[in-house]
């Protein structure tokens, strides 16, 4: 009888596929096969084994807890052998495949777009795809090969490298208008007396106000007489310029209208400084995309 463990990494491969494309007909379109060949090396691999690990139904197919922990193990030791192959044979050593990554939109308004197109320039024959998730997940299950944040805690088989500025700072502003006509506020807590525009993340929760001078750290949650979500922070930024009230948010995001004049800085002595947002990825598996990306995003740090 043949050793259960001596499978076969072609039956493994197509239990990945199965899971990631969520069917046995959208692997098969995948794989190039016929639906009937997946689904028979699935039930193969599952009787080699001797432990089910899909769950089957007329509406919806997953994986059973024994197949959840073989494909956490198994998926990424995959991609990283087919990595290695694609190394070891490539003749012109050019960057195929998809870089995925899971990101928090606050690097989409300029600290990602353009390191993005540096690496689509550098490498044409690669696809990026960003999922954009303000909330905090573990993007390697989403099937990410790494994850953009500030300050999540990370896994100890994770490796995290600054991308963008090492440091930020939240910035307060209003509009000339508002100011002349409700005031200037000369400490944070008269700001509760203010009109302020707040932006709430995609979990449900308020981004946060905060400052600090001379070792005072301060956290305010005013109430907001404009609510706005995150994906819409620029349309949040352009009624701030039109005078409906303070704004709190990255300063960067900010700079461009402070220099202008159309906002005017508020408190700027309070603005506190964070790190700023870091690229993670599991230390075991690394992709060529994901490779290529983490050595241009060092290239121009080191440049920097």
């Amino acid at each position: 009888m043949a050793n259960r463990h001596d499978l076969p990494l072609d039956d493994l491969q197509v239990l990945v596929a199965v899971c990631e494309a969520g069917g046995f007909r959208a692997a098969a379109r995948r794989l190039g096969r016929a639906p009937s060949n997946v689904s028979e090396t699935v039930s193969r691999l599952e009787a080699r084994l001797g432990v089910p690990l899909l769950i089957r139904s007329t509406r919806s197919l997953g994986p059973t807890e024994a197949g959840r922990d073989l494909l956490a193990r198994v998926a990424p030791l995959l991609a990283e052998v087919r990595s290695a192959l694609h190394d070891v044979t490539g003749t012109d050593r050019e960057v195929h495949g998809l870089l995925k990554l899971n990101v928090t939109g606050a690097v989409m308004v300029d600290i990602l777009p353009p390191l993005i197109d540096r690496f689509l320039a550098r490498h044409p024959a690669a696809k990026v795809e960003l999922v954009v998730e303000d909330r905090l997940v573990d993007a390697i299950a989403e099937g990410c090969m790494g994850g953009i944040r500030y300050g999540e805690h990370l896994a100890q088989d994770m490796i995290a490298v600054p991308i963008g500025p090492r440091f930020q700072q939240l910035a307060l502003a209003a509009s000339p208008g508002y100011l002349a006509a409700h005031g200037v506020p000369l400490h944070p807590h008269e700001i509760t007396a203010h009109h302020c525009i707040r932006m709430r993340f995609s979990s449900g929760a308020l981004t946060a106000w905060e400052f600090e001078r001379d070792g005072q750290a301060l956290r305010l949650d005013p109430p907001g007489r404009l609510v706005i979500g995150v994906d819409a922070a620029a349309a949040a930024i352009d009624l701030a310029r039109a005078g409906h009230g303070l704004i709190c948010t990255f300063r960067n995001w900010l700079d461009p209208h402070l220099a202008s004049g159309e906002l005017t800085p508020v408190l700027a002595e309070w603005w506190p400084r964070f790190e700023g947002p870091q690229l993670y990825f599991p230390s075991r598996s690394m992709p060529a995309p994901l490779r290529a990306f983490v050595d241009l995003v060092a290239e121009l740090r080191d440049g920097a």
